[in-house]
């Protein structure tokens, strides 16, 4: 296990030893149990997703941007602060393998008081763990004739684009120990597995888009899926976190918007308890999620149920799934004054439920989601959306998504 403690221990005393020792992060997995717990049973959960915008086309880069005074860590910081989530996914936070960059947002950022924030915010328990985006395939897999070795050809080629291994990745942050011999992850799980998957198909002629030795290859997370058990005072909960690729950036043939399709499919898979043996994960256990147990799914996944580009039956049969519960769609004002600076774009979806701007091209989407399973009560939820004028309002800068946060029992 690595284990790493981010405090500046004092070596006066083996009991000042022993105390900071308990606030140690084992970073990847889980920390020791601190004096007291941080919430007790007959208080609600708070579970939240957030896109944070937290990359850099630079490999370190991240690291020395928060090495310094990066406004944008500042702002995602503050929100946080003010928002206050005991479990929390940050998508698009470039993953390094040092982990530096968990370590310097966590100490010169949420410990810190952010102007427009709230009071310093510690997590004890982290994870994180390699990701597709940026790894070289050693494949063709734009079809352009030739295997990219730099910049956006080389994205291209990626088993997930991305310009470095580990941008655009995932930090999970928890206010409650990780089951660490719990995690599952499936980085490597092949698309061909999956049964009846979405074959990228060439509208000329028909056949697959692919070709045979590549798609046998081809991974379907283009960052990674994780189920991640944390125990929380209301027993253990299955954090299933990923961010599926944008349907967009393609050709006729569709691969990303199938991509993205039979990325949140897995979740819908996997949590059907069914017979599932070619979800397959990274250490050769195979199956789903037991039928008895509760879940949260997290994660920008890149598609509306109604509006935008993508597959929307997709995410459709997630949200309707038996096991996830129903309960009104987190909402926020700002989302629905940001609507109103694009009228020449026309929604089906309700303006409120929007969870990012996208720009004068897009607009609003709710792209991003957080599902809890049957067996919680729903207490409350919302999106950090300021209006226009609100001292908050400064705080969204930072990404073109919204933190969304949903209250449980």
């Amino acid at each position: 296990m690595n284990a790493r403690c981010r405090s500046k221990l004092s070596m006066a005393a083996l009991v000042a030893v022993a105390l900071a020792a308990a606030a140690c992060v084992r970073v990847n997995v889980h920390g020791d149990p601190p004096a007291t717990a941080p919430n007790t049973e007959n208080q609600p959960l708070r579970f939240a997703t957030y896109n944070t915008s937290l990359y850099d086309a630079a490999s370190g880069g991240l690291v020395s941007r928060l090495a310094g005074d990066d406004p944008d860590a500042g702002r995602i910081a503050a929100v946080l602060q003010r928002v206050r989530p005991d479990v929390v996914l940050l998508n698009e936070f470039d993953f390094d393998a040092s982990h530096r960059a968990a370590d310097l947002f966590q100490d010169r950022y949420l410990e810190v008081p952010q102007p427009g924030g709230g009071d310093p915010l510690v997590y004890p328990y982290r994870y994180l763990a390699p990701v597709n985006t940026g790894v070289p395939s050693g494949l063709d897999l734009d079809r352009d004739g030739t295997i990219g070795s730099s910049g956006r050809a080389r994205g291209n080629d990626a088993w997930g684009y991305g310009l470095h291994p580990g941008q655009y990745g995932m930090l999970l942050l928890s206010r409650f120990p990780i089951d660490d011999a719990g995690v599952r992850t499936f980085q490597r799980l092949r698309w061909s597995a999956m049964p009846h998957a979405r074959v990228p198909r060439d509208p000329a002629t028909g056949e697959p888009w692919y070709p045979q030795a590549v798609w046998t290859a081809l991974r379907l997370s283009s960052k990674s899926h994780w189920d991640v058990p944390v125990r929380t005072p209301a027993g253990i909960v299955h954090v299933l976190a990923a961010h599926p690729t944008p349907p967009v950036f393609d050709g006729p043939e569709n691969r990303n918007g199938a991509r993205n399709a039979d990325e949140i499919r897995l979740w819908r898979d996997y949590i059907d308890a069914g017979e599932t043996p070619w979800l397959c994960d990274d250490t050769g256990r195979c199956g789903g999620l037991a039928a008895g147990a509760r879940f949260v799914i997290l994660g920008d996944y890149n598609n509306d149920p109604v509006d935008g580009d993508g597959e929307h039956d997709a995410i459709l049969e997630l949200l309707e799934h038996p096991r996830v519960l129903r309960m009104p769609t987190p909402r926020s004002e700002g989302a629905v004054e940001a609507a109103g600076r694009y009228p020449a774009i026309a929604r089906q979806g309700a303006a409120a439920h929007a969870t990012g701007d996208y720009g004068t091209r897009t607009g609003t989407l709710r792209l991003d989601y957080v599902l809890p399973s049957v067996g919680f009560s729903l207490e409350d939820s919302g999106v950090f959306w300021p209006r226009e004028g609100d001292p908050a309002a400064d705080l969204i800068r930072a990404s073109d998504h919204r933190l969304v946060w949903v209250d449980v029992r």
